[in-house]
């Protein structure tokens, strides 16, 4: 398996010519304080070395060995706890974290490239930092003084590691019907008694303790309630003591994510302190839910990026048959790159994945404007983020199961067995489409929630916001900007249709919302070409600016039309999929 390479020159191609990062971070004091473009680049140099050198090479091997669960321990692959060690030591876990607390407080503009360069190097490894400065953003945002003071410096340093308690057997999606409980005590903390599922990096033996965010109900209440639970005790002065009645009652067996543990844990009279307000425990853990979700779409953005490498490197080596109309060269057989087939799915690959990178930078612009801006800068920025979040994670995971699944064709019959490491990246991205909220739910939040929710109007602003841009540019082909504004117009079309009949037609928004939302996807990432394209356009590297120019006009060609077919589906409505009687299924 050939080592991963992170793209930095496309990342910095984004930064600073594409979304003006530099710019950005000026206008935000907070930030500017943090990180120039010199420091920026260094930092993605440094993340690439990382990734390449001391990530990467756990990925294989830590998939064949896998995690195990022994008496009361959970014990991660060879590697992993050194690796982690430096890994945490360098500050990487804290990448983004406040500084008042030990984090390094960078922008999330930035923090998207180096979480996209590891989930690259090996999806396992990575979940278990993202989880923890998941944790850490919600206690940021919703816990106590105390509880920040005690528990995110620790988090920050990656001495501690944080997980999301959510799921039971009989409550997946649907967290009303959840059973574990937390009984108030007379010093201000909680009991907390009940069983979770699926829960990713719920013990381990990377750290000195893991911390847990349970969603628990009170007494005599439906509402849901949001506690932090350690597995060890910790005191007053932050140290630790002995077991906090968590246990491990069993590790997952999974398709893909070997090296991650993920748990059945147990809370026996385990003592938590409760984050936020009582009965208002959703609110406070999708805080870290959406940091999860954009995190999980970087996941599918990673993986193709890997597969597309693999691809791109055995099609340029395997050798089969000759070209249409004769070998250029002469030879009996050709590299399979020659064939019209196999150049249509790594430009597929591609087109979409550098696209996804742009959505994945900007939507990190966007959280970083809602969290330092002020004014309608802000309050525009996080209606951006909040229609985007959905986008992020479904689009980016579905495309990036669709990249990894045409990287593994054009192996052929090698990509099917386990030596050349691709079918490794198949299974431990299907996953991504699944937790978190799976894409399904997605589509439903995006079209329900973020844009018939409020009437089209944060749809509406973030077209138009779009349609100024496209006028904008000067270096692109009008017919081009045309077709993205002529797709953007037939999606607010479609939009308005749906939101006058939602509820005339109470199942239309559940049956279309897939399509709705992938509509958009590529719509979304026609107009990330022709910002790259026209940026592209005037790049020192000419053949940088060729590379860019070429993956345009496939992406025009061939990618951007699948916007009408998912239009058509939306706009046939839901009659087709509701009549059939259940019982005929």
């Amino acid at each position: 398996m050939n080592p991963y390479q992170a793209p930095l020159t496309d990342m910095r191609f984004l930064l600073e010519q594409v979304f003006a990062a530099p710019d950005t971070w000026a206008a935000l004091p907070a930030v500017a304080e943090a990180v120039d473009l010199d420091t920026a680049l260094a930092i993605l140099e440094e993340a690439a070395k990382i990734s390449s050198e001391l990530i990467h090479p756990l990925n294989r091997s830590g998939d064949e060995q896998g995690v195990l669960h022994q008496g009361d321990k959970v014990i991660t692959p060879d590697g992993f706890k050194a690796v982690y060690e430096q890994y945490s030591q360098g500050g990487w876990v804290g990448l983004c974290g406040e500084p008042e607390f030990g984090g390094m407080g960078m922008p999330k503009m930035l923090g998207v490239l180096v979480d996209e360069m590891a989930y690259s190097a090996c999806n396992a490894f990575t979940l278990y930092g993202s989880l923890t400065a998941g944790a850490a953003l919600c206690i940021k945002a919703h816990g106590s003084e105390t509880l920040k003071q005690t528990y995110l410096p620790k988090l920050y340093s990656g001495e501690w590691s944080g997980a999301m308690d959510m799921t039971e057997p009989q409550a997946g999606s649907d967290l009303r019907n959840i059973r574990t409980r937390a009984v108030p005590q007379d010093d201000g903390s909680y009991l907390i008694n009940g069983s979770k599922i699926f829960i990713t990096g719920g013990d381990h033996d990377l750290t000195d303790n893991v911390i847990h965010l349970v969603l628990a109900k009170l007494p005599g209440s439906q509402g849901i309630s949001l506690f932090l639970v350690p597995k060890l005790t910790v005191d007053a002065k932050g140290e630790l003591g002995g077991s906090n009645g968590v246990s491990v009652g069993a590790i997952e067996h999974k398709m893909g994510l070997k090296a991650s543990a993920t748990c059945v844990m147990n809370f026996d009279d385990a003592r938590g302190y409760l984050i936020g307000e009582a009965d208002r425990g959703l609110v406070c853990m999708f805080t870290m839910m959406n940091y999860e979700r954009l995190a999980i779409g970087i996941q599918g953005l990673g993986s193709a990026q890997a597969g597309y490498q693999m691809a791109a490197d055995y099609a340029k080596e395997r050798q089969q048959g000759i070209a249409a109309g004769g070998s250029p060269t002469g030879s009996t057989s050709d590299p399979i790159l020659v064939h019209g087939d196999v150049r249509r799915m790594l430009l597929t690959i591609r087109a979409m994945t550098e696209a996804g990178r742009a959505l994945a930078v900007y939507t990190g612009q966007q959280l970083d404007l809602a969290k330092y801006g002020e004014g309608e800068l802000q309050a525009r920025a996080a209606a951006n983020v909040g229609l985007l979040t959905p986008v992020a994670k479904a689009f980016l995971t579905d495309r990036g199961l669709d990249a990894t699944i045409m990287a593994q064709q054009v192996f052929g019959g090698h990509g099917y067995i386990r030596e050349t490491g691709i079918e490794q990246l198949v299974r431990d991205t299907r996953i991504a489409q699944i937790y978190e909220g799976t894409n399904g739910i997605q589509a439903i939040d995006f079209l329900g929630r973020k844009t018939t929710g409020d009437d089209l109007a944060a749809l509406t602003a973030f077209v138009g916001d779009l349609r100024t841009q496209i006028g904008d540019l000067s270096r692109v082909e009008p017919a081009h900007k045309q077709a993205v504004t002529e797709r953007l117009d037939s999606l607010l079309a479609a939009a308005d249709y749906i939101n006058r009949h939602k509820r005339s037609q109470p199942a239309l928004v559940n049956a279309c919302a897939v399509d709705f939302l992938d509509a958009f996807g590529y719509s979304l990432y026609g107009f990330y070409w022709l910002l790259m394209a026209d940026a592209a356009a005037v790049h020192p590297d000419p053949d940088f600016g060729a590379q860019k120019r070429y993956l345009a006009n496939f992406y025009f060609d061939k990618l951007l039309p699948k916007a009408d077919w998912h239009l058509a589906q939306v706009n046939a409505g839901d009659s087709a999929i509701m009549a059939m009687p259940a019982e005929f299924f």
